[in-house]
């Protein structure tokens, strides 16, 4: 693997952390099943995913 493609894949598997992270410890006020979908959608679209968190679902 390249380095460009070691980089691009740790920042993916850190927004997805992130993304985790912040939705268990931080959005305490959110429906457990809206955390699920959040946590899923995180894993599957990654970065898009973190961003859409990050305006969307992040209160």
């Amino acid at each position: 693997m390249s380095l460009t493609g070691n980089i691009w894949g740790l920042i993916t598997l850190l927004s997805v952390i992130w993304v985790v992270y912040d939705v268990i410890t931080q959005n305490r006020r959110l429906d457990p099943m809206k955390k699920i979908l959040w946590i899923v959608v995180a894993m599957l679209f990654n970065i898009l995913g973190a961003i859409a968190y990050y305006f969307l679902g992040k209160k």
